[in-house]
């Protein structure tokens, strides 16, 4: 497949180097230093589940130059899909599909109101990584996985073709779930909730799961999260809650969210996107989210000066 990577960070990096190793046509978008480290160097990943180091890759900064793809996989933060999607409309053929690989439960509506629905799909991954240096991305917990389909669920040859093309990779696990939203709210409420108690706490998960005090606090949010799904209609298992603790609770102990470590590098983060979703779309739902609305509150001075919002 030809396969384009908007945004070639942790996320990003990792599964489109795994797709590369595997023969498929892999074009990263990235920019500055890691742009330049790819030109120069390739790309490196460090992994738990195996090294690589791909001397030559296709990188550049500039979408327009790339041509139509058979899919782009979007793996920007929540904050920056729109932008993305803009910036990706040079790649879209007529039979382009774009799959969203955020943190958050709203990229596929917003990439679909910029591109169109026909070219989108849903999508989630699962994978524990990051950025070590430009042209250098580690690999440190999870055993990464792709879950995607069809907004309908209705089971169809182009997701069946990236699916197969991720069979072909190691390192991966691809999935297409019977219900694309299940699986994407149910990584919602862990990634959520731990992102959540991280950056409140700035302590890790061995540390937050573990004192009674915080590991309620992850409960509540858990909780919280699981009611909006519901009354958002999305049929989450009856013990999604329950699995997603589990799912915490099998994580190394030094291990911390995307959005934490933002938050604690002073970053803009995905807070708007995670527990500012779960108070919104609560609101909408008729949902009282009062645990996920206390950390959104804690946060948003700190999120409002590393974006320079005054006033």
């Amino acid at each position: 497949m030809r396969v384009a990577i908007m945004g070639s960070g942790g996320v990003g990096g990792y599964f489109g180097a795994r797709l590369a190793e595997a023969g498929h046509d892999v074009t990263f978008i990235a920019r500055g230093e890691h742009l330049a480290e790819m030109q120069r160097h390739g790309l490196r990943v460090e992994s738990i589940e195996g090294d690589l180091h791909l001397a030559q890759v296709k990188v550049s900064d500039d979408p327009s130059r790339v041509g139509a793809v058979d899919a782009v996989l979007v793996a920007v933060k929540s904050w920056q899909v729109a932008e993305a999607a803009r910036a990706i409309r040079p790649m879209i053929g007529p039979d382009t599909f774009v799959v969203p690989l955020e943190n958050g439960v709203e990229a596929a509506d917003t990439l679909a109101g910029i591109l169109g629905q026909a070219h989108v799909l849903d999508g989630l991954c699962g994978i524990l990584a990051w950025r070590e240096a430009p042209g250098h991305i580690r690999h440190a917990g999870v055993s990464p996985f792709v879950r995607f389909g069809e907004r309908d669920n209705r089971r169809s040859k182009r997701a069946l073709r990236l699916k197969a093309a991720f069979d072909q990779a190691r390192g991966v696990t691809a999935e297409i779930p019977d219900d694309i939203q299940v699986a994407v709210w149910s990584k919602f409420l862990f990634i959520c909730a731990m992102s959540g108690i991280g950056s409140v706490t700035r302590a890790p998960i061995g540390v937050t799961r573990t004192l009674p005090e915080t590991r309620t606090m992850i409960e509540q949010l858990l909780a919280e999260i699981e009611a909006v799904a519901r009354a958002r209609g999305v049929a989450l298992p009856e013990d999604a809650a329950a699995r997603a603790l589990r799912f915490i609770d099998a994580l190394p102990e030094a291990s911390t969210a995307s959005m934490q470590r933002d938050i604690m590098a002073g970053l803009p983060s995905e807070l708007d996107a995670q527990n500012g979703a779960v108070m919104r779309l609560g609101r909408e739902a008729g949902v009282a989210t009062p645990v996920n609305a206390m950390v959104y509150a804690a946060l948003l001075p700190q999120e409002r000066a590393a974006r320079h919002i005054t006033g």
